[in-house]
């Protein structure tokens, strides 16, 4: 089985779409995020303009802050500030990697935790450790959202995911195992000093890579009939590929997303889902 991000995603902004405008109609303002771009990476600008296509196509006001390579970690920290205090701004989305010289750090915690919609202040971390409600990192919480379009859960099954970062690795772990009936895995967490990687992952039967190596992960360390999730996304000579080696992994996998195509997409998608709940919930009831 092909996991289609895309066409999943799709559904879901569509379905955003006619929520908002009903919203809309009724409450006189759109939802609005605010994106503070002040880095250097190309694939930045390419994700900062899908997301500000996505938010027009969904009725969402997208304003973007592109700021100088000379800009100093104050003058975001006033931005961050002044975006806090506006009643016409939702979300706000820190685009990383920043320049060299900036902390990405204290300024995600400056970020008022309801118009976090990346879901990385530490609040809404604390949150989501504690299975509490609040927004969920987008690309974790559209790997979940993936998997129950398809009806694939993880419950009461081995799930391993490979990598540990703030952003993908750790969050999915948290979401996997959470006491949900869309959860409920035995998970286990892989990372660059994991002994007998290959041996864990031949135990998954939900695989989950976030590592950043392309084709790092070959047939032979999946499970036959395994779901394979690939977060990663390297560009290489012959184009964009993910973490395992699609073609060889393909034939072998229950269920595989493709890159790109996949999990992209769906990242996307949750960023409108978070932005649409703070949107509702700063708002007076009718």
């Amino acid at each position: 089985m092909l996991l289609d991000g895309k066409g999943t995603a799709l559904k879901i902004r569509t379905e955003l779409k006619t929520e908002t405008a009903a919203l809309l109609a009724v409450r006189g303002r759109a939802p609005g995020l605010a994106v503070i771009l002040a880095g250097d990476d190309p694939a930045s600008r390419i994700y900062v303009r899908n997301k500000r296509l996505a938010c027009e196509e969904a009725g969402f006001r997208s304003e973007t802050f592109e700021k100088p390579p000379s800009v100093s970690q104050k003058e975001l920290e006033y931005l961050v500030d002044e975006l806090n205090a506006r009643t016409d701004i939702d979300g706000i989305l820190l685009q990383l990697p920043l320049f060299a010289h900036l902390d990405s750090r204290p300024l995600l915690q400056r970020i008022d935790p309801a118009k976090d919609v990346d879901g990385f202040h530490p609040q809404n971390m604390g949150r989501l450790a504690l299975g509490l409600p609040g927004p969920r990192p987008c690309t974790p919480a559209g790997v979940m959202a993936l998997l129950r379009h398809y009806g694939l859960s993880p419950h009461g099954k081995r799930a391993v995911v490979v990598g540990r970062s703030n952003i993908v690795g750790k969050p999915l772990a948290l979401m996997l195992g959470a006491d949900a009936p869309e959860a409920n895995a035995t998970v286990t967490i892989c990372h660059s000093r994991t002994p007998n990687l290959r041996e864990e992952c031949l135990r998954a039967d939900f695989l989950f890579l976030a590592l950043g190596r392309p084709k790092a992960v070959g047939a032979d360390m999946v499970k036959e009939g395994a779901v394979v999730v690939d977060v990663g996304i390297s560009r290489t000579e012959r184009g964009l590929c993910g973490d395992c080696d699609f073609e060889a992994v393909l034939p072998k996998a229950g269920a595989i997303t493709p890159v790109p195509g996949g999990v992209g997409p769906m990242t996307i998608a949750m960023l409108l889902v978070n932005t649409l709940n703070a949107y509702k919930a700063s708002l007076p009831n009718p």
